[in-house]
């Protein structure tokens, strides 16, 4: 097989579909309020053999906050439920504009699994182009070899560490969302949650990471150039946070590209912070 890098194209996924060593996630997922389902979209129609990854499920079912990181136990499992072990290259891709993809992205690298690659352009790019679907439900396929689950604590942040780099401004901290939820002019999609941003962070909202005529992931020029004028540091660590730790992971996932890898998602993100009272907020 030939060598796949962070980011696939569709050519590359193409010749390697019926290779044993690489399995194929989709990882499209929805707020409540959208009324959506990203399984049910997903089986009226996907990549060919592709898996489902539920962004609910991969989660720690006794945690009250959304889809938070579950234990090394239960993701091992969940992954070998999908196919993956250790020597599995995943190839993820979503359908609503790589807003999701990048949480799967970072949670098998969170867990020590650096062999995944991100789908450039996703479902409507492989569609559009005539490529190979089928609709249904997930096909069970056994992984190769085991996954061993082996978390990289230097990948993830919590409130804690948050709140003691506050007044130090040890952390340079950027936010994902859109300009309105930052600047605490929009409400915010959950009930309950106040409107604003952690004091001193940056904002850089996801989706300017890919460019809305293509739906691929902007050059690494171009994503050097927009966390500069995001007023980030690319040679200092960075941690990227969003409204529950989605897209925050494809910031981490842009800095990657760009060869930062001193990142790590808050997981809790803002429907952490900003449903708290005892946190600080700026508009």
């Amino acid at each position: 097989m030939s060598e796949a890098g962070s980011l696939v194209t569709a050519e590359w996924l193409e010749a390697h579909l019926d290779d044993p060593g690489v399995r194929v996630v989709e990882t499209t997922w929805y707020l409540p309020t959208d009324g959506r389902s990203g399984r049910a979209e997903y089986e009226s129609g996907h990549i060919r053999g592709a898996a489902y990854w539920d962004i609910d499920g991969i989660a720690d079912p006794d945690d009250p906050r959304p889809h938070m990181a579950p234990s090394p136990a239960q993701f091992a499992a969940q992954m070998g439920e999908l196919g993956i072990g250790d020597s599995t290259r995943v190839v993820v891709y979503d359908r609503v504009g790589m807003m999701t993809v990048g949480r799967a992205w970072w949670m098998l690298r969170y867990f020590g699994h650096d062999s995944v690659s991100i789908l450039d352009g996703g479902f409507d790019k492989w569609t559009a182009e005539g490529r190979s679907t089928e609709s249904g439900p997930q096909s069970s396929r056994p992984a190769p070899d085991a996954f061993a689950a082996e978390p990289r604590a230097e990948r993830i942040s919590d409130l804690d560490r948050i709140v003691a780099s506050l007044d130090g401004a040890a952390l340079q901290i950027l936010d994902a969302r859109a300009p309105g939820r930052f600047a605490g002019t929009e409400p915010e999609p959950r009930p309950g949650c106040r409107s604003g941003h952690i004091p001193g962070s940056r904002n850089l909202p996801y989706n300017r990471l890919v460019n809305a005529e293509t739906g691929e992931i902007r050059t690494p020029e171009e994503i050097r150039a927009l966390f500069a004028d995001a007023g980030i540091d690319v040679g200092r660590p960075v941690t990227t946070t969003c409204g529950s730790g989605v897209t925050a992971s494809l910031l981490a996932f842009g800095l990657h590209l760009i060869g930062q890898d001193d990142v790590a998602v808050y997981d809790g993100s803002w429907s952490e912070w900003g449903m708290r009272t005892d946190t600080p907020v700026e508009t």
